[in-house]
């Protein structure tokens, strides 16, 4: 078998997709997590089925449990089909709950897999149907870390939206 250099384009915008999902979740960026699907698109997260003003809506609530978040993108997997693309997106993520009236904390890790319909529509590639398929999780006491030094910020005061030498920042 032969890969293109097209296909080999497709595959890297499909995987930045995913990419791109992971960061705007922890920024809590709505608008870069939209942007990772069509408007048309259905996702299926286990505990609802949603389109996607109702994903965004759940993604919203959600994220406003936590503190901080990483999801962590490990295995990639597509095969292309002309516009279409199936893709498999292995992701290990850790949440942390704010601090408790007795000054604890906990994580919950969770092993997910993303099953999802790619599409390409004007030339972007964005998730079309998305499954998420829960692998494990567990949730890990927080101990002896002052939880108020980190210096991630979950919006667009991010390090990474003003990073040094990124383009369009002098």
């Amino acid at each position: 078998m032969t890969t293109t250099i097209d296909e080999l384009l497709a595959e890297a915008a499909i995987k930045e997709v995913q990419i791109r999902y992971c960061r705007a979740c922890d920024r809590v960026d709505y608008e870069a997590l939209r942007a990772c699907f069509h408007e048309h698109a259905i996702a299926d997260y286990g505990h609802g089925v949603w389109n996607l003003d109702e994903y965004m809506a759940h993604a919203m609530s959600m994220s406003a449990n936590f503190i901080a978040t990483t999801h962590n993108t490990g295995n990639q997997l597509v095969e292309l089909d002309g516009d279409a693309a199936w893709a498999e997106h292995y992701l290990v993520a850790s949440h942390r709950w704010p601090v408790d009236e007795n000054g604890n904390t906990r994580d919950l890790i969770a092993a997910v897999r993303y099953i999802d319909r790619m599409e390409r529509i004007d030339g972007k590639w964005r998730i079309a149907r998305r499954k998420m398929v829960l692998d494990w999780q567990r949730v890990d006491p927080v101990i002896g870390i002052d939880v108020t030094k980190a210096d991630g910020r979950r919006d667009r005061s991010d390090p990474s939206y003003v990073g040094l030498n990124r383009p369009g920042n002098g």
